[in-house]
């Protein structure tokens, strides 16, 4: 009789972006730990089989199983850290109460929490004997709830139920994160919350402990970061996707309980030493911290059947480029993409106005106009303003950049790899860098003030960027929702991309072709007003507070930035 394997069938592609290719990182026990060559997902493949999981989800999994006095006190901090889920939904979404799903609901900390608060709960849970518990913790309570044994296709016939789901340390646990996701898109609400928590890669603890993070475990098949995790949301037609740092509530003997359950060598027996050092009243204390994981809350809307894509293109003085430009970009092939182009006009003085105007009424030209010149950065704002797109370009109506470099630019966001990109003149095997025809010195001094304004944008952000003023910026919608901004001229672009670190979506730079213009040909920027300009936005916009994210409100498509 043959011995059933360890292991289910391995994984042929990446559940976050599709691609085929792994590479080996170490083993966890008896378990392959895998990466994503294109996208970073990390996960065991193949993963483990029913039987093993089994064998680990025992009655005694959940820390303090076998010590009432201690599991009623690690309870307490499981509801405290509860509420912080709670309020985060609250404070994202503008409401509370209504009805609430948690999938991997455990022994009910959350369920209690919440029905105390006034929600209508149901609770998903795998362990039979957390079902139990929970079940039991309600009754105890008198608190309305079901708690239901299995898996999320428990309730996938539950279609558009619920207010909001909240799955934390869970979806690190399941075998098919997509399909998770797309269940619990189909049972929330039109406008619907997801909350997660769940242990994420650019966590300290990971990067401190490497391959001894106390978060690589037999059953954790699935490891994100915030830029798989974000990207797998949005391509299930989850928007407003925000991730924020993984408060939970902790106290030291919790933490050097679950050291103890899970041994890490040295930081096991580092706890268990402090334990016997420090007094009875701080390894009690109850303490709010990050420890190894990221909360990310998102809105449900409808899928699209099509990914839409904005360009917005701001015009002023343009009548020697503009036409060419504009229709090379209507011409150029975005496969199945749906179309937005979004032209602000300025109230040109050169003839471009009319130029512009031969395009009203073009299926997929929104014409923009401005009574007076405020500024580039005024006129992509006012784009922004109308941009209903899943991704957003930013075009300039000259011909310094390559139409064709849209495709390369575009394929790490169509992906789910990357939240933001920037075409690089400065990159590749040639540094395309500003050449103004017999006028070397001019050159030189811009070439040279490109190099300083990097350098200090990176030192202020802690980024290592070769040209964060490319005009070729595209981003995931979601990146600027709840943002204001308010820069009028090339300001913008340094604002911009302040304000996009600042949120956790540093940019991906790829290489593009790139032909400059002098003054002569129209170039508008000045000398010294706007380096002045570039400097004071860096000093308001790396210290500027930055509201957090919320939902955007369910009757219109998005948040007005």
């Amino acid at each position: 009789m043959q011995e059933p394997s360890s292991h289910s069938h391995p994984i042929a592609y990446c559940p976050v972006c599709a691609a085929r290719r792994f590479e080996y990182l170490f083993s966890i026990q008896a378990s392959r730990l895998m990466r994503c060559t294109e996208c970073g997902f990390t996960l065991l493949n193949p993963q483990p089989s029913d039987q093993k999981l089994a064998a680990i989800y025992s009655h005694d999994y959940f820390l303090g199983a076998n010590d009432p006095k201690a599991q009623e006190v690690f309870n307490r901090l499981k509801r405290q850290t509860a509420e912080l889920y709670l309020a985060e939904i609250a404070r994202y979404s503008g409401r509370s109460g209504g009805k609430l799903l948690e999938i991997g609901s455990g022994s009910g900390d959350m369920l209690v929490t919440a029905a105390a608060q006034g929600y209508e709960v149901t609770g998903v849970e795998y362990s039979p004997y957390a079902c139990a518990e929970a079940r039991h913790r309600l009754a105890a309570k008198n608190l309305p709830g079901e708690v239901l044994q299995g898996e999320i296709e428990t309730v996938a016939e539950r279609s558009g139920q619920y207010d909001a789901c909240v799955m934390a340390d869970l979806i690190e646990h399941v075998r098919n994160p997509r399909r998770l996701l797309e269940v619990v898109h189909r049972v929330l609400k039109p406008g619907g919350v997801i909350l997660i928590a769940t242990p994420t890669l650019d966590s300290f603890s990971a990067r401190l402990m490497g391959v001894r993070w106390m978060e690589y475990k037999p059953e954790h098949l699935s490891y994100f970061n915030r830029r798989t995790l974000e990207g797998l949301l949005f391509s299930e037609g989850y928007r407003c996707v925000n991730t924020l740092p993984g408060y939970k509530i902790l106290n030291y003997n919790y933490i050097q309980e679950h050291f103890e359950k899970f041994p890490v060598p040295i930081f096991t027996l580092a706890f268990k030493v402090g334990g016997f050092v420090l007094p009875v009243s701080l390894r009690s204390r109850d303490i709010k911290i990050v420890a190894s994981g990221m909360v990310t809350l998102a809105r449900r809307e409808a899928k699209p059947s099509q990914t839409r894509l904005s360009i917005i293109i701001p015009v002023y003085n343009e009548a020697a480029t503009f036409r060419t430009a504009f229709d090379r970009i209507l011409a150029h092939n975005f496969a199945d993409l749906d179309l937005e182009f979004i032209v602000v006009e300025s109230n040109s003085t050169d003839g471009t106005r009319a130029m512009v105007q031969e395009y009203e009424g073009h299926p997929h030209v929104t014409l923009v106009w401005e009574d007076q010149p405020k500024g580039k950065g005024h006129a992509v704002r006012t784009g922004l303003k109308v941009a209903t797109g899943d991704f957003i370009a930013i075009q300039d109506a000259d011909l310094e950049y390559d139409m064709e470099d849209y495709d390369t630019l575009l394929e790490p966001l169509l992906t789910n790899r990357e939240s933001f990109v920037l075409g690089a003149r400065h990159g590749g095997r040639a540094s395309k860098m500003r050449d103004f025809t017999r006028q070397p010195i001019l050159s030189t001094l811009f070439n040279l003030g490109h190099i300083f304004f990097a350098l200090c944008l990176n030192a202020a952000l802690g980024v290592w960027l070769k040209d964060p003023f490319t005009m070729f910026k595209i981003f995931r919608r979601d990146c600027i929702d709840g943002l204001t901004f308010s820069a009028n001229r090339f300001d913008f672009d340094w604002e911009l991309v302040i304000k996009l670190i600042r949120r956790g979506h540093v940019p991906v730079e790829l290489p593009v072709n790139y032909v400059s213009r002098s003054f002569k040909q129209g170039k508008k920027v000045s000398m010294f007003a706007d380096p002045i300009s570039w400097m004071l936005a860096l000093v308001k916009y790396r210290f500027e507070k930055l509201p957090p994210p919320l939902a955007a409100s369910t009757n219109s498509p998005h948040r007005l930035p």
